[in-house]
């Protein structure tokens, strides 16, 4: 390894194809660029492998993306070509099996596409940027440059899937603006039964691994392309995006569970189901309306505004204290049967019931918790909806 890629690329926001657009969009568009990826949060699962969804997207979508928010354009696009004949420079990029490769982990271990660029480093040697961060069950990929002398670069990939031949587009990509491309509620629904239902459990939950770790970073980057491009996080989306974290874990954690032959915790998927129904929420979206509110962070801030009135008429003390942080277990008046009053208040007031799992003693002593299971809760989209009308 020569050299490692800039750090100024959150590499851990990406997907092993989405990366390496990432670095070429910095690279020739200056940095920051690259979390224009994360401009559309998606969710449009379509059939994978053995039958189950999935929400991979496809290299294919990935270079469409490059094209309408990255600034780069497809010049040329091969598939299945020669080794031999790959046009070694700036923006070559390369789509392989990573069984192949050796600078992965998943190199003679995991069957699977991955991405990484290919530029001529001298007479017979070829540098491989691959700007990869993840950790694997084999060690950890991180973002580098590999010289390669020309034979062993060939013997890596010997029949890459896809080439293209990227370059900067005439034109800087243009104006950034958060989007939402979420399939609706019935689409959530069979997503997640789909994997309920699957016979093969340890089919099903390995995949599910896999999806829930795609569903996660995407989220991650969408929250990131909003704090750099607006409108700003509130939150209700970090605490939001620390559930998604959980929840690959936790789904991971399951996965290994079964593989041993032991029970499958019976709370992954009805948690999975409610992570995806509160996206569009959290995001700014109103399901049942079907329109994009107007300003997405406004309905969080308009939120915490409401949930901390009730809270302070109900424990007697100044709004402003509890906005800045004041835990509710800091003021005088703070007892179980407060907390009772505060939650009937806000479920009068907002027209919602929380979910009994959810009020719990680390919920509900702070504000910023409290509207985090107002907004995850499946009853709590009319709730949302109640305060853009207002």
């Amino acid at each position: 390894m020569t050299q490692t890629p800039p750090p100024t690329i959150a590499y851990e926001l990406f997907d092993c194809l989405q990366v390496n657009l990432a670095v070429l969009a910095d690279r020739w568009h200056g940095a920051g660029t690259h979390l224009r990826l994360g401009a559309t949060l998606h969710f449009g699962p379509e059939t994978g492998v053995n039958g189950l969804p999935t929400v991979a997207r496809t290299v294919e979508q990935h270079l469409a993306d490059a094209q309408s928010n990255l600034g780069i354009a497809v010049r040329a696009l091969h598939r299945t070509p020669a080794t031999t004949g790959l046009p070694l420079a700036d923006g070559c990029y390369v789509v392989s099996d990573a069984y192949h490769l050796p600078w992965v982990p998943y190199f003679q271990q995991r069957h699977m596409e991955h991405s990484f660029l290919a530029e001529a480093g001298g007479t017979d040697d070829v540098n491989v940027v691959d700007a990869y961060h993840n950790e694997t069950p084999w060690g950890n990929a991180r973002p580098g440059v590999w010289t390669l002398p020309a034979q062993d670069f060939i013997a890596a990939v010997p029949s890459p899937v896809l080439v293209a031949e990227l370059a900067p587009a005439a034109e800087r990509p243009g104006a950034a603006a958060a989007t939402l491309d979420l399939a609706g509620p019935e689409a959530v629904d069979a997503y997640v039964d789909a994997y309920a239902q699957y016979p093969d459990r340890n089919t099903a939950l390995s995949q599910l691994t896999l999806e829930t770790w795609f569903l996660a970073r995407s989220r991650k980057l969408h929250a990131a392309f909003r704090a750099q491009f607006g409108p700003s996080p509130d939150s209700a989306v970090d605490a939001h995006l620390r559930a998604w974290g959980t929840l690959t874990e936790q789904t991971y954690l399951a996965a290994r569970r079964v593989e041993r032959g032991r029970t499958e915790p019976p709370a992954l998927l009805p948690r999975l189901r409610e992570q995806l129904h509160a996206d569009s929420v959290v995001f700014g979206l109103d399901p049942i309306a079907g329109d994009v509110a107007e300003s997405p962070s406004a309905a969080g801030t308009e939120l915490r505004g409401t949930v901390a009135a009730v809270a302070a008429a109900v424990l007697g003390t100044e709004v402003e204290r509890l906005l800045k942080g004041q835990l509710l277990s800091d003021v005088p008046r703070f007892s179980s049967f407060r907390i009772v009053e505060i939650v009937e208040r806000l479920e009068e007031e907002l027209r919602f019931e929380f979910a009994a799992d959810d009020l719990v003693p680390e919920n509900l002593h702070d504000i910023d918790a409290l509207c985090a299971i107002v907004r995850r809760s499946l009853c709590a989209e009319p709730a949302l909806a109640h305060l853009e009308e207002a």
